[in-house]
């Protein structure tokens, strides 16, 4: 089968479409002939792990240990990037009872990766489910990952109907999803995000667009239930005046001095920082399929891309000039 294959961290050039072995499906896998993936900030970092120092990597240094343990140190471990996909199931493991050859699917493979080629393998139980009716394969491969870590984390501080929440980061795969299903639970939503990207958060049905370039929100009188900070671009000692008196600070990317303030706030602040992880579970990509075919997600494709000008697609992202999705089709 067609891969993109990089056998060494680098540059978007480092891409190159190979000829591999196509997978072949254990007893409770699926093997998914793949017609779209998506280029998201985890493939970026994938390819590049060696020049990603602990300092430049957004999470503590044990997460920044392990991830490199896994990717490789000095060569990458997983050669073929990509972690959300759309296709068609090919065949299936004679344990496998949820899914049958034909049914159409989305999903989430993690860190295994693998879905920058024409096949992939996956566990039934894993993150994956018949792709929404509404959407085409590229639009259903854009979702998986930023709309159930956004439910997931948005469940676990109880948004709900009349909070006001603020999104920093909310053009990325993650905010944009938030803005989304925050709007679904009720909550009048601000997004924040650059120049380029305001009509953009604006499509998804933000209430507000604030454009962090020409105006600060921690000084604008308004004051939030929760605020999201997705890649934790802002703080809580300038977040804190902008939160109400029982007010979240929530992030879903976080370094140690984040957990301390958790951890101070939990005892002597009724405003509270949370750092929390999301544990991607195939339910939650069922109720986000449900929420697509109700009209409550819907994905902006900016551009696509054949899969063999996936460095092209790469380099596109990281030009930061992407007003939505980007895809690769294959």
């Amino acid at each position: 089968m067609k891969a993109i294959v990089a056998e060494k961290y680098g540059s978007p050039d480092v891409l190159e479409l190979k000829d591999v072995k196509r997978p072949v499906p254990k007893d409770n896998e699926l093997l998914i002939r793949v017609y779209a993936t998506s280029v998201k900030y985890g493939d970026i970092i994938g390819r590049n792990f060696k020049e990603i120092s602990p300092g430049k990597f957004n999470m503590p240094f044990l997460f920044w240990f392990f991830a490199k343990l896994y990717f490789g140190f000095r060569r990458p471990r997983i050669t073929i990037l990509g972690s959300e996909f759309a296709g068609r199931v090919e065949s299936v493991g004679k344990n496998v009872t949820l899914f049958k050859p034909g049914d159409q699917v989305f999903g989430y493979s993690g860190q295994s990766m693998g879905a920058y080629a024409e096949y992939i393998c996956i566990s039934e139980t894993g993150v994956v489910a018949e792709k929404p009716t509404n959407m085409t394969y590229e639009e259903a491969a854009a979702v998986p990952y930023g709309a159930t870590m956004a439910l997931n984390l948005l469940r676990k501080v109880n948004v709900r109907s009349g909070q006001k929440v603020l999104i920093i980061g909310a053009s990325g795969g993650i905010g944009s999803a938030g803005v989304q299903i925050a709007k679904y639970l009720g909550a009048e939503v601000t997004g924040v995000c650059s120049t380029g990207k305001i009509e953009y958060v604006k499509s998804l049905g933000a209430d507000k667009v604030i454009d962090y370039t020409k105006e600060d929100f921690t000084r604008n009188g308004e004051t939030y239930d929760l605020i999201f900070d997705i890649l934790g671009k802002c703080s809580y000692s300038a977040c804190k005046g902008t939160l109400k008196q029982n007010g979240r600070y929530l992030l879903a990317s976080f370094k140690t001095k984040q957990l301390s303030q958790m951890l101070w706030t939990s005892f002597f602040s009724r405003k509270k920082v949370i750092c929390a992880l999301a544990q991607e579970k195939p339910e939650d990509l069922i109720f986000v399929k449900v929420l697509i075919e109700k009209g409550k997600i819907k994905t902006v494709i900016d551009k696509s891309f054949p899969l063999e000008q996936a460095a092209e697609a790469h380099r596109y992202v990281e030009s930061g000039q992407k007003k939505g999705e980007v895809i690769i089709t294959i």
